[in-house]
């Protein structure tokens, strides 16, 4: 287990190292891990909001426990052969050692990377002191060193109703000086703001696609400077569009034409990991 996990690390940091960007879709259970594992991508992540969704709750600090969102990405990490980054939110809490602890239990369930943002979750003041937002990167680069993580710092600026790219690069430029190994700033709002974060940091760039209202290509993208593009909750929301709409077409139509669009079950069975248990007798 040890052994392929550094594998699947090595893998993983190799990725960043290429002069193109490459995608990493967000499952958010097992299912949607094998899944996708199926379609020829070379690294996946969890979402916090996607997985919040499947169980009833609402994304957010209040909602998840560091518990849960470990046990499901844990999940999603069992069932696939690609490497998998998470989505640790704040690193759940605050204070530095609370984003060692996330981080060392992110690597004992079995990733090989994942974010801490510098979000608060405080309306009134959203985003921590930069100070303070170091200490925790700092504390999560500390404790991923020696193992098999790579680590993603988030600067939450302009989607926490901060739009100020210059300390956005502030913060991204004293997340990597503190260790992380790749910066992200989630909602930048055109493509010169992309370009302008990328040239001015000096480690690999996310960028989140499957916003309203953003559609850049993986090859604008690679242009402009970026290594890497997740989707975040855009594809569970996508998938609850769908059921959506059908939920939409039998109450209102009183017709079945979605089935139509559905995956027929033979190539959804496929798949998945055959398990039998006799249960007999």
């Amino acid at each position: 287990m040890v052994k392929l996990q550094q594998q699947k690390f090595e893998v993983f940091r190799a990725l960043h190292e290429r002069d193109r960007a490459f995608v990493m879709p967000n499952a958010w259970d097992a299912g949607t891990a094998r899944i996708l594992g199926t379609f020829g991508f070379e690294a996946l992540a969890t979402t916090s909001a996607g997985y919040a969704f499947s169980v009833g709750k609402r994304d957010s600090f209040a909602c998840l426990s560091r518990a849960e969102i470990l046990e499901n990405a844990a999940a999603i990490a069992e069932a696939t052969e690609l490497p998998v980054s998470g989505d640790l939110e704040d690193g759940f809490g605050a204070g530095p050692e609370a984003c060692a602890e996330t981080v060392i239990g992110a690597v004992e369930c079995g990733l090989i990377g994942g974010s801490i943002e510098d979000a608060t979750g405080d309306l009134s003041s959203p985003v921590y002191e930069l100070e303070q937002a170091v200490e925790r990167v700092t504390a999560a680069a500390e404790a991923a060193r020696g193992r098999p993580f790579f680590l993603t710092a988030r600067a939450e600026n302009f989607i926490c109703g901060r739009p100020d790219l210059k300390d956005t690069i502030r913060r991204l430029q004293a997340f990597s000086d503190a260790g992380a190994d790749v910066l992200y700033a989630p909602g930048l709002p055109d493509l010169e703001a992309v370009r302008t974060v990328c040239r001015e940091v000096d480690k690999p760039v996310n960028v989140v696609m499957g916003l309203k209202g953003k559609a850049w290509s993986v090859d604008t993208l690679s242009k402009a400077g970026v290594r890497r593009i997740s989707v975040g909750g855009s594809f569970a929301r996508a998938a609850l569009g769908a059921m959506m709409r059908a939920a939409h077409e039998v109450l209102e139509k009183g017709t079945f034409t979605y089935a139509k669009d559905a995956v027929p079950d033979a190539v959804v069975a496929g798949m998945m990991r055959a398990r039998k248990e006799d249960r007999r007798g």
